[in-house]
């Protein structure tokens, strides 16, 4: 289920990223809706829209009553609501719209170009509007919105609200990095302690740093020539291994898997194919609803879905450390260890606080931020700031509390482990000496 999962989401992160890019490309066949919305975008004072209509199929019908337009986004609605109400019969007549381009530039031909100036800071959608009575109209339509920047009147294809993208993205991937080569540094120095986990710890910070580089691509290569050139590719196979390995974490950890693995193995194998199969879903829902234009009927409910999936899943994690924590108490009173096991459960409800504390922060406060129906505040550098800061403070606080030491209170590894490996030792060594001495005896 989950490889196929995973297929699933690789599947659609293609078909989302070339599907989707700053400029667009629009094929429209045999449509003969009254208004097609084509895209939207942020300008500034020195915005540019450029169009190139290509392909069209009209029949004999009148070029006037076909046209592009801009409009405000506040004043879309009431635009639609006009239509329905009869205030106007075609868009290009409501007072709300701006003409970009009707279809008089044809002139017997089936393409055209137009360039449209826009001197008023806003955001603006575009739209085609078909007033024609029952008229199907085919063609392809390229759409390229972006704001000249600086002296040399640079095109920037990314919004003001994401101009700096690139830049914070870079520097929280040195963030991650550092993090990295701390840790690097930290498993060598006790290297005689270091498990399992602790690799896992170093891999998700690594799968954070990558993902941040591969999102700072991204959005570079946007800013600058309006494509992602399948940087956005890698950015949500990165976002979606991140998400994969974080849970896997934080119950490995919050479950003390050697200490409770007889106790609680299958439960845990149980939960993590639940958790991971959420987790996944989550993924799905989250590409879907930051590529899909805000216009479609069907992204809020996208949105719903993932909330409700990532809330889900969270929400599991910490009813598996709770059990955990309970199992490990009640352990403590038969084993033999009790002193030893109680200053494990201390720690572990300390993490499980933590946790607590994470997943409030990033899904209740910082989800409504970078998702919200504020559709231009969607990826500023404050929503990575939000979204940033918390996963750092976890990532220091679960390494600092559980880093690889001779004597600490919480060891990743069991001491039942360490003795049925030092116990193997023993009879390998063992029977290597007896083979020696009949060697010898012989």
């Amino acid at each position: 289920m989950t490889r196929r999962s995973f297929l699933l989401f690789l599947f659609i992160s293609f078909f989302v990223a070339f599907a989707f890019a700053e400029i667009r490309f629009t094929k429209i066949q045999s449509d003969d809706r009254p208004v097609i919305f084509i895209d939207e975008f942020r300008f500034t004072r020195t915005g540019r829209l450029e169009l190139n209509v290509s392909q069209v199929t009209l029949g004999n019908h009148d070029l006037p009553k076909l046209g592009f337009f801009t409009c405000r986004e506040a004043a879309w609605d009431h635009v639609l609501q006009q239509l329905v109400e009869g205030e106007v019969t075609c868009a290009l007549d409501s007072n709300l719209v701006k003409l970009v381009s009707d279809f008089g530039p044809l002139n017997g031909k089936q393409s055209f170009d137009v360039v449209f100036p826009v001197n008023n800071a806003n955001r603006y959608r575009l739209a085609f509007a078909n007033c024609l009575d029952g008229g199907r109209v085919s063609m392809t339509v390229r759409s390229a919105m972006y704001n000249l920047d600086g002296k040399q009147n640079r095109r920037d294809y990314l919004p003001p609200g994401e101009a700096n993208l690139p830049r914070v993205y870079f520097i929280w991937s040195l963030v991650y990095f550092t993090l990295a080569w701390i840790w690097i540094y930290v498993l060598y120095k006790g290297r005689h302690t270091v498990s399992r986990i602790h690799f896992l710890m170093l891999v998700q910070v690594i799968l954070n740093a990558l993902n941040l580089v591969s999102g700072a691509e991204y959005k570079s290569h946007i800013k600058r020539t309006g494509s992602a050139h399948g940087w956005d590719v890698s950015f949500y196979i990165f976002d979606f291994f991140k998400g994969f390995a974080l849970p896997v974490l934080i119950v490995s950890i919050g479950t003390c898997w050697s200490q409770l693995k007889p106790y609680l193995q299958h439960k845990v194998n149980k939960f993590l194919m639940i958790v991971i199969s959420l987790q996944v879903a989550a993924n799905l829902a989250r590409v879907i609803f930051v590529e899909i234009p805000p216009f479609v009927s069907y992204r809020c409910a996208w949105k719903i879905g993932f909330w409700m999936v990532d809330i889900i899943y969270y929400l599991l994690m910490l009813l598996l450390i709770s059990g955990s924590i309970e199992s490990l108490r009640g352990a403590a009173q038969t084993d033999g260890n009790a002193a030893v096991n109680l200053k494990k459960v201390t720690l572990l409800r300390q993490y499980y606080l933590v946790v607590i504390g994470y997943t409030y922060i990033t899904r209740a406060l910082v989800l409504p931020l970078v998702m919200g129906d504020s559709y231009d505040n969607r990826k500023t550098w404050t929503g990575v700031l939000a979204e940033e800061l918390p996963t750092v403070a976890l990532y220091a606080f679960t390494g600092y509390i559980f880093m690889p030491e001779a004597h600490s209170q919480y060891s990743v590894i069991g001491d039942e482990e360490k003795d049925v490996a030092a116990a193997e030792m023993l009879k390998l060594e063992d029977g290597e000496e007896i083979a020696v001495n009949e060697c010898r005896n012989g």
